[in-house]
């Protein structure tokens, strides 16, 4: 560990992006600045209603939608449990069954478990060893009382990219007075893919701040207009009725400029990202010949790396970095202090003994080739250091016995 001088480099976009200045500035800014409420009626109530409705229109020209289907929220799960919930129960006279997928973010399965306990039935519609959902998977799980289907984006951990326009494609050719409202956790996805909902073919789609250099604690759903919803916070009518609560401006306008900036340079950095993922994992294939790739090698993410190293422990491993000055993950940080293994390495089959020796890397737009190359080499003493002591932790066990 001595022989390497020590860099401070972050790898764990998927968890967590770092604020863009230009949205920290904004932030600063409105912070001091918009404090007001926006139901008020006076000056300074007037302005942040003003920086709200800003905020709703540059989000919405974002997206290619209007407006008003736009619902700002608290966080990205707040925005899947409103979906989810607030979806199958708004329909629940239509039918009480659901589907999604099983490496849905937990922010869905958790609320499709509450569904449950409520009374309804979830079909888990099980995934490819590639980590992507069959279209013909998920239209098989549909049934007549089937009111909700809900397939994420992109998967957090493996990153594989899912099959959303094509879903919403077969979907779109069952009876309308039948068909289920189609939802997208796209958390993951906005910073690196094409994110249009009428493109996508999505009556519902999730995002989230800390997922595109914006702040956290602000989430957003975009709800198609004709969507019913029953909201899961009353109180003061915001938010179309369906989030009550006096509005953060800064934070709403911190989220649009993020957003914005996102998709300017959403193209050039999903390349830069790809050729930089490319040669990260050349690199570490090379001097570590038997770690594995999780998940489809190219439908995934452009940041995103996920390895399972056999016979070590992932978590051991992410302290090693730790050492390093690397942040790493073993996957969902939403996870991170579960021990249980992961549900999505579960779900592609891998069995529990690899699943332990998982690593996730996602890049970002400060990850630079130098930052990787560092990388490589920690991982590389990493893996022979604790081999070495698994090693000879084995052998005193096996002389003592």
């Amino acid at each position: 560990m001595n022989q390497i001088e020590t860099r401070k480099v972050y790898l764990d976009h998927a968890a967590a992006t770092p604020v863009d200045p230009e949205v920290a500035a904004l932030l600063l800014q409105h912070t001091s600045e918009t404090y007001g409420n926006a139901s008020s009626m006076y000056e300074i109530g007037r302005k942040a209603h003003d920086t709200l409705a800003a905020a709703r229109q540059s989000v919405a020209a974002s997206l290619a939608v209007e407006p008003s289907e736009i619902i700002f929220t608290g966080s990205g799960t707040e925005s899947d449990n409103l979906a989810i919930l607030g979806a199958a129960r708004a329909r629940k006279d239509r039918g009480k069954h659901i589907v999604v997928t099983a490496i849905e973010h937990k922010a869905v399965l958790a609320a499709a478990k509450v569904l449950e306990r409520d009374g309804f039935a979830v079909t888990y519609v099980p995934v490819e060893s590639s980590g992507i959902a069959s279209v013909g998977d998920v239209l098989a799980a549909v049934r007549p009382d089937t009111t909700l289907v809900s397939v994420m984006y992109a998967n957090n951990e493996i990153g594989t990219i899912q099959p959303i326009a094509e879903i919403a494609q077969a979907l779109r050719q069952i009876n309308e007075a039948k068909r289920p409202l189609f939802h997208t956790d796209a958390c993951q996805t906005a910073g690196q893919l094409e994110v249009l909902p009428r493109e996508l073919g999505v009556d519902l789609l999730t995002l989230n701040g800390a997922k595109i250099y914006g702040p956290k604690g602000l989430g957003m759903l975009y709800v198609r207009r004709g969507v019913r919803l029953e909201p899961l916070i009353v109180g003061g009518g915001q938010e179309g009725g369906l989030r009550a609560g006096t509005e953060n401006a800064a934070l709403i306008a911190g989220f649009a400029k993020a957003l914005e900036l996102a998709v300017v340079r959403r193209a050039a950095e999903a390349a830069r990202l790809t050729d930089l993922r490319n040669h990260f994992w050349h690199q570490l294939h090379t001097v570590l010949p038997d770690i594995v790739m999780n998940g489809d090698p190219d439908v995934r993410l452009p940041n995103n790396l996920h390895i399972t190293v056999p016979t070590l422990e992932g978590e051991s491993l992410v302290l090693e970095l730790d050492h390093y000055g690397i942040a790493a993950a073993t996957g969902s940080a939403c996870s991170a202090h579960d021990l249980t293994p992961s549900h999505v390495l579960q779900a592609i089959g891998i069995p529990d003994g690899l699943i332990h020796g998982s690593l996730r890397f996602t890049l970002g737009r400060e990850t630079t080739k130098d930052d990787l190359e560092y990388t490589v080499q920690c991982l590389k003493k990493s893996v022979d250091r604790l081999r070495q002591l698994t090693a000879a932790t084995t052998s005193h066990i096996e002389f003592a016995v």
